[in-house]
């Protein structure tokens, strides 16, 4: 979905005890990825949820947080954000397919809870307008497919 098409979301409180979610971030683009923390800690916390933020070096190191924090099995659902801007090489390519191959492996795999908000953008100044503080900030709507996950393991569960 682009950004121009976001809908508005209501920020429903889930059924049940608060979610506890933790939020793996890769802060090499500082700015953005806190304006998407903040996006998405809205969300979150409208819907009562608590957790806790851990960094990761970049983008590729997600998935492998995301499997290690899996191993320990304290969070009921997780949140992945980071940043990955084209530059003049392959790198951006090679990033951007691994990190989303690795955390849909995961996915699919485990069923477990997920808010994908990984930016891939040609320029600096997308990446800033996807975090800013409206109703198109994608750590927000990570947040929401996260809940909305949450909700759906619950009722699935139930």
């Amino acid at each position: 979905m682009s950004t121009k098409d976001s809908p508005e979301r209501d920020m429903e409180r889930l059924a049940g005890p608060p979610p506890h979610v933790l939020i793996i971030q890769a802060p090499y683009y500082a700015d953005v990825v806190g304006g998407m923390r903040q996006g998405a800690l809205r969300v979150l916390d409208a819907a009562g949820a608590t957790g806790e933020v851990v960094d990761v070096a970049g983008a590729y190191e997600l998935p492998a947080a995301l499997r290690m924090a899996l191993r320990a099995g304290k969070h009921e659902g997780f949140l992945l954000l980071g940043c990955v801007v084209r530059g003049e090489t392959d790198h951006y390519t090679f990033i951007c397919q691994a990190v989303c191959q690795g955390v849909m492996d995961i996915s699919a795999e485990t069923g477990v809870p997920l808010g994908f908000g990984l930016l891939t953008v040609d320029t600096l100044d997308q990446a800033v307008a996807r975090s800013r503080d409206d109703r198109m900030n994608k750590g927000a709507e990570a947040a929401h497919a996260l809940l909305g996950q949450l909700r759906l393991a619950r009722r699935i569960a139930a």
